[in-house]
């Protein structure tokens, strides 16, 4: 009997694993998800400061048990780099169980959407290479969103002479190509109010003269004193300036006295263009664009009194003849 049922007990096992085989060949197939796609991130645009830091008492604090001046700085609501000045260390420094630290008086500024370092210093009257100092910043003074600054006390910008008032409301384009006045970044995605500039290749550009036109005022020395970091050219108001080669936009404005509306563009190799007088400015920081792009219309703004446009270029900080660089004039 067991012999008979052996093969009987085959067969409904084979009969139930076909059955399995045909479930899962007509069982419905779940779609896949939908790729995500990320939303594009907006441009950065400048927003006014509004001075509303809170002030804060010089004092001083004991290093306690297992601390860092990050969490000296969280306890005591001083930026890590403002205790370091304060007391000449690095802001990677060792702390030792009580040790005492100073705590600096001034008034404590949050970075907000489409603030800059330079605009926030001029905000509170305060001369932006001593809110380097003061905070330790390091070059590209990049900062982010919530970061937090120490501004002068109103005592401390009250004690400032007229002079180093006047030079805290002074912005060259030195200070804008070495990132002193950059685009505050996004430390994470939620909040999207900024962004950084992209990444630009590394081979030497090819460049082209902006505008046609004959020369205004050559590079170099000047009567009384004065010096050309490039080239002024004769146009007409609204002519159509182009960029001299593929690049990415640096800074669009008009905070450098002198120039007027101002573009900067970061080109390959370190190389940076400039665009000074323009009537209108078609482009905006982080942009992309290609050689012979309209970035902007030529004009009379700024320390001119004619249509004309102060080009410039520059490898890093080092201004260059255009003359020497550029093709030959017809």
């Amino acid at each position: 009997m067991a012999l008979l049922r052996a093969p009987r007990l085959l067969l409904i096992l084979l009969v139930a694993g076909c059955a399995r085989e045909r479930v899962a060949e007509v069982a419905p197939v779940r779609p896949a998800p939908a790729a995500l796609v990320a939303a594009p991130k907006p441009a950065w645009v400048a927003r006014k400061v509004v001075p509303n830091a809170v002030d804060l008492a010089a004092g001083t604090a004991t290093v306690g048990p297992r601390e860092g001046l990050t969490q000296v700085a969280q306890r005591t609501n001083v930026p890590v780099g403002a205790i370091a000045a304060a007391n000449s260390i690095m802001p990677t420094a060792v702390l030792k169980p009580g040790q005492q630290l100073k705590l600096p008086a001034g008034r404590l500024h949050t970075v907000r959407p489409g603030e800059t370092g330079i605009a926030i210093a001029r905000a509170y009257g305060a001369d932006w290479t001593r809110v380097v100092a003061a905070n330790r910043l390091a070059p590209p003074f990049t900062l982010e969103v919530g970061d937090r600054l120490l501004l002068p006390s109103k005592v401390q910008v009250a004690a400032m002479s007229i002079e180093e008032r006047a030079a805290a409301f002074k912005i060259n384009i030195d200070d804008l190509i070495t990132g002193a006045e950059p685009a505050a970044r996004v430390p994470h995605a939620k909040v999207a109010a900024a962004r950084p500039l992209p990444a630009l290749p590394t081979a030497a550009p090819k460049f082209d003269w902006p505008i046609e036109g004959r020369i205004l005022s050559a590079f170099g020395a000047k009567p009384g004193g004065r010096f050309n970091d490039g080239v002024n050219l004769k146009t007409s108001a609204g002519s159509a300036v182009h960029a001299t080669a593929d690049g990415v936009v640096a800074y669009a404005g008009d905070a450098v006295a002198g120039f007027g509306n101002l573009v900067l563009i970061k080109h390959a190799d370190g190389w940076v263009s400039a665009y000074g007088h323009n009537q209108a400015v078609l482009v905006a920081r982080g942009d992309r664009v290609r050689q012979g792009d309209v970035i902007a219309r030529a004009g009379a703004t700024g320390a001119v009194d004619e249509p004309q446009l102060h080009f410039e270029l520059r490898r890093g900080r080092a201004a260059v003849d255009p003359v020497k660089v550029l093709p030959p004039r017809a």
